[in-house]
């Protein structure tokens, strides 16, 4: 059973880093870190019962929604990531949501409040909002018949003779369960990555789980070659750990605008489907991105004194770039290791049978495709990362 561990931590669980990012976004320790999520991932899928990584399904759905019962004042109420901000926008009614929301969210929003007020919250919960009754179809793919939803890119289907079915048809509402919150406020709240059985009662309309899954198969377990493979690569992971500077990987960490400028051009080729193949040349890219991008930051301001801010900037960013160039393809030959080894992990984690078949919708029909991906949890530290195919998932959206 790969199930969600309950411990604290000290954000709030609204955005989710990849793991080969943390190199980029914490430096030494994101790095180390995400070797050791490596670790723990290889060591649980070889049976290791002491490993510290958990793993969960990540569904593809939306809204998220929030949950429970506000510890000031222990009314009910839904909302949106918007519920724990000073002007937090939290919704005890239906009138509450017209005021607050538009459209469809607040259509999907008045059927959670209506529905989740059943099901006995214990504290405040997130989930991913899976469906509405008036989203559910009946389609056939392959000669079979389904009911299926889309809540975002990918469709779920569930075989339409299916115990599963059933009670998906007879409900009013879908969601995953993922995080739990505690706290005696709602902008003190911490997330707990996890929700536990009893935090919600079941009900006929609404169909609702945790991101856990079994593996019942064991196809989930990874083989003596598997293993060694995994294991090769994360040395090499270890040994080049040790020819990158420090204050090179912590200053793009520390410094944010080095930090986006390193990052959108990774992000860009994401998009255009492209890998990082040849490091030097994808160092020598983000080089004239950065130049391109403070260029453009220079140009576009109109005084003098701040065309000398900005080309301050420029200056002391594009040396440090330059400077360090031959770092930069170290850092980027260590995600592509970490890349490879989290892919590894990904394709196995892949074969496990889930509660539905997911599909892309193409013009020509459906595809059969993986789940989003899978989140990794640090049992001993509380930190969190997404573990996706990015280029096939960017791909598809």
């Amino acid at each position: 059973m790969f199930a969600f561990s309950s411990f604290l931590t000290e954000q709030k669980n609204l955005h989710m880093e990849h793991l080969e990012d943390e190199v980029l976004n914490h430096g030494v320790e994101g790095t180390r870190g995400a070797i050791n999520f490596l670790r723990g991932l290889r060591d649980m899928l070889a049976g290791n019962s002491d490993a510290s990584v958990d793993v969960t399904v990540k569904w593809d759905g939306a809204p998220a929604v929030f949950a429970g019962y506000n510890p000031e004042n222990d009314r009910f109420f839904v909302g949106t990531k918007g519920v724990f901000a000073k002007n937090a926008k939290i919704n005890y009614n239906e009138a509450d949501i017209t005021t607050n929301h538009s459209g469809g969210l607040a259509s999907k929003l008045k059927v959670a409040f209506n529905e989740l007020s059943k099901v006995n919250i214990k504290g405040v919960l997130q989930g991913d909002m899976m469906y509405t009754a008036d989203d559910l179809q009946t389609e056939t793919i392959d000669n079979e018949s389904y009911i299926t939803f889309q809540p975002n890119t990918i469709v779920y289907a569930v075989p339409q003779n299916s115990q599963l079915a059933s009670k998906i048809k007879s409900s009013k509402m879908g969601i995953i369960w993922h995080t739990t919150y505690s706290g005696d406020t709602m902008e003190g709240m911490k997330a707990s990555f996890g929700v536990s059985d009893s935090a919600f009662k079941e009900t006929k309309s609404v169909w609702q789980a945790d991101a856990s899954f079994s593996d019942t198969s064991g196809s989930s377990t990874m083989t003596k070659k598997e293993t060694t493979e995994v294991t090769k690569i994360l040395s090499q992971a270890g040994k080049l750990f040790h020819e990158l500077k420090p204050y090179v990987l912590d200053t793009i960490a520390k410094e944010e605008r080095i930090g986006i400028l390193v990052k959108t051009y990774a992000n860009k080729m994401i998009r255009q489907g492209q890998r990082i193949t040849n490091p030097r040349k994808h160092a020598a890219g983000t080089i004239a991105s950065a130049y391109d991008r403070l260029k453009h930051d220079v140009d576009r301001v109109k005084t003098d004194k701040m065309k000398k801010v900005k080309q301050e900037e420029m200056d002391r960013h594009m040396k440090f770039l330059r400077s360090n160039s031959s770092q930069l393809v170290k850092i980027f030959e260590m995600q592509n290791l970490l890349i490879d080894a989290k892919m590894l992990i990904v394709r196995k984690l892949e074969k496990i049978k889930g509660m539905t078949k997911t599909f892309i919708k193409t013009d020509s029909g459906y595809e059969v495709t993986t789940p989003e991906g899978f989140v990794a949890i640090d049992t001993m530290k509380g930190n969190a990362v997404k573990l996706v195919d990015r280029l096939t998932f960017s791909l598809n959206n």
